[in-house]
């Protein structure tokens, strides 16, 4: 089995990714968070900071793109095999109501005939593209005709996170259109979605035995160890989370200026990891109203001083 860790935007960044890698091994491909080509054909600080080679050493790391201009996909898509990249990720898959209302990410899916359109142009650059995709916008039957438009194209491989972009987050996975898409792909398919434990993860292979390859996004951010668990290398350890933290905690006090935006990076990552620890609603409310580096230190001192880390891990959808 193949292990990828999905993008999260605001999170799963290169100083996040590289922390990951130092304490956690079990994820074979990581993906940035979403660039969205502008027109000034220009990356950002960030954009270009995330992507650049010194900045990924050491891990395959596939960027996304985002977007529904055909001639900006192109242009991006280039622009990263000069820095040595062979394969990006079309990001399909966002279900954020501002990027659905330009027609990107799952948005994009509302218009298969222009989707179809687009994808005849980008397939013919020389460059591997993969396609991260829900099953549709509205309702889980426009996948059909989607399937259909995907076959069409040498998909590097196919990641379905089979939820329309109406259900967000919520509702549960649609596991009898994954199956129509196994059996139908003439391309590679990932699965992914709601893979917040080993015991769901277990469920999902016996489900679709073919599938060799998951992406983890939510429970692996809430549970870094979640991958390792999977293979049956054991538990996450409270120490081992800590110093993942403290060397996250270096990497932003080395690249991004005062507490409050320091802050808001950790206090975003911290949403999730303090569903790993037993009671920890009290430190989190600290944790969150800290108003500077020193007592956002206190608080998490006093967290990791006071807590352990639960026996077993029961995520909450957020």
């Amino acid at each position: 089995m193949n292990y990828y860790f999905a993008p999260m935007e605001g999170i799963t960044g290169y100083i996040y990714r590289n922390a990951h890698r130092k304490f956690f091994k079990d994820v074979d491909v990581y993906f940035t968070p979403f660039i969205v080509p502008t027109q000034n054909r220009e990356f950002s600080s960030r954009e270009k900071n995330d992507i650049l080679p010194e900045h990924n050493e050491g891990a395959r790391t596939i960027p996304q793109i985002m977007t529904n201009h055909w001639e900006g996909f192109v242009w991006t898509a280039m622009e990263l095999k000069k820095y040595g990249y062979d394969e990006v990720n079309l990001n399909l898959g966002c279900p954020s109501k501002t990027v659905v209302s330009k027609q990107r990410g799952s948005g994009f899916l509302a218009v298969p005939d222009q989707l179809d359109q687009f994808l005849d142009r980008i397939f013919s650059i020389d460059m591997n593209i993969s396609i991260k995709t829900r099953i549709g916008k509205d309702s889980p039957e426009e996948f059909y005709h989607l399937m259909e438009i995907y076959n069409k194209y040498p998909v590097k491989e196919l990641i379905i996170h089979p939820r329309i972009q109406t259900d967000f987050y919520r509702n549960t996975p649609n596991w009898d259109m994954f199956q129509m898409a196994v059996t139908v792909s003439k391309n590679p398919v990932c699965y992914n979605g709601d893979l917040f434990t080993p015991g769901a993860y277990d469920r999902m292979v016996q489900t679709f035995p073919s599938v060799d390859r998951v992406m983890l996004g939510r429970g692996l951010i809430a549970n870094p160890m979640l991958a390792g668990e999977i293979k049956g290398k054991g538990r996450l350890k409270k120490e081992q989370l800590r110093a993942f933290h403290d060397e996250i905690l270096s990497g932003y006090q080395e690249t991004i200026f005062g507490d409050r935006n320091l802050l808001f990076k950790m206090k975003e990552l911290w949403a999730y990891m303090l569903q790993s620890f037993e009671n920890s609603e009290k430190h989190g409310k600290k944790i969150q109203k800290s108003q500077n580096l020193s007592d956002y230190t206190s608080a998490v001192n006093a967290l990791f001083q006071d807590l352990e880390l639960k026996s077993a891990m029961s995520f909450l959808p957020r």
